[in-house]
């Protein structure tokens, strides 16, 4: 039975842990509480996974169809999501300047997941949401120098700086990590683990859910933990 966490407002400045319920009931509580860590001058702010809102098929729902979507890539190329059917699609959302996405990337956790998962035959879509002028804001010449810097692997990097795909996938955090199966169906929504920090070392020890949900899914078995809350510096959307 997938396990799908609870819905609660956001926080700035502040790492919360993912709780995660099964059948209604409070499971447990996992991550910790940035402790003893004092972060300076991060205008970071605390985003949660929440259900879906709104007219039906507007926003992806948990164990529904993947809603369709189309995009730029740096290249200026439009992606679309139908041009991958049959495969398996990690979603993830990101920020240059966030220091929760460069936790991931300077410990070398992120780009060893593109780099695993791409090899086994996935499709790994990194995306930018933020608006022009908003922290996050890429050009194409500045997404491949990211690419390059951290030596990166996914299999395209996608421009949303409009917030449609963002929105469209409930994003309000960066890293914000989004499964769809092979069927095209949203298996994982939310956190990409359960230490919701910014301290490199804490990926050793954290468990990954975007890892399980993967490797359940090449299992040929039901993802156990389908939905999380996402961590992270909040996703600067476009407001006018």
């Amino acid at each position: 039975m997938p396990r799908i966490s609870d819905s609660r407002g956001a926080h700035k400045d502040e790492a919360k842990p993912a709780l995660v319920t099964a059948n209604g009931a409070n499971m447990a509580s996992f991550g910790r509480v940035l402790g003893g860590v004092i972060v300076v001058g991060i205008t970071c702010a605390m985003a949660l996974f929440v259900g879906p809102t709104g007219a039906a098929g507007l926003r992806a729902h948990l164990g529904a169809p993947a809603p369709a979507f189309s995009a730029k890539d740096i290249s200026g190329q439009v992606v679309s999501l139908d041009n991958y059917r049959g495969k398996t699609v990690i979603l993830e959302w990101t920020n240059n300047g966030c220091p929760f996405v460069g936790k991931h990337y300077n410990s070398g956790n992120m780009q060893t997941l593109q780099w695993r998962f791409t090899g086994e035959g996935d499709i790994w879509l990194t995306i930018a949401s933020s608006a022009p002028g908003q922290e996050g804001y890429v050009s194409p010449d500045e997404a491949r120098a990211d690419i390059a810097r951290w030596n990166a692997a996914p299999s395209d990097y996608l421009l949303d700086p409009d917030g449609v795909v963002g929105h469209l996938y409930d994003a309000r955090a960066t890293p914000h990590m989004v499964v769809i199966d092979r069927a095209g169906m949203v298996a994982y929504m939310g956190a990409i683990d359960d230490k919701p920090s910014v301290d490199p070392a804490d990926v050793k020890t954290a468990k990954n859910y975007v890892v399980a949900a993967l490797e359940e899914l090449a299992a040929g078995k039901p993802v156990t933990i389908s939905g999380t809350r996402a961590y992270g510096c909040s996703v600067k959307y476009k407001t006018s």
